[in-house]
């Protein structure tokens, strides 16, 4: 059971971590006009990206600092990302689990 938890958190910040990258590749698309945001496919990814993030997002924008054009807060949560997954998560299985590692 508790592999099966260990894999499912694993597997959901996996694609947050997807959710995150494919938002800021297409965001630079829009910013270096590779990519028209007024096309349906293009905006409607872009709001539902923005929808999936911005709770992600808010907490780590209102802690930093404006850095006017430039938004850290994606690095950050990948940040945290990685770190969960790297070192929380398997820390926890380890702590849930002596007899079985």
């Amino acid at each position: 059971m508790v592999i099966l938890l260990y894999q499912l958190l694993q597997y959901i910040l996996t694609i947050v971590w997807v959710v995150i990258f494919v938002q800021v590749i297409l965001s630079w698309l829009v910013a270096f006009n590779v990519v028209n945001r007024h096309g349906p496919v293009v905006s409607g990814l872009l709001n539902g990206l923005d929808r999936l993030t911005e709770p992600l997002y808010r907490p780590i924008r209102n802690i930093l600092p404006d850095f006017g054009a430039l938004d850290l807060a994606p690095m950050v949560v990948l940040l945290i990302v990685v770190f969960l997954q790297r070192t929380a998560l398997p820390a926890l299985m380890v702590a849930a689990s002596p007899g079985m590692m």
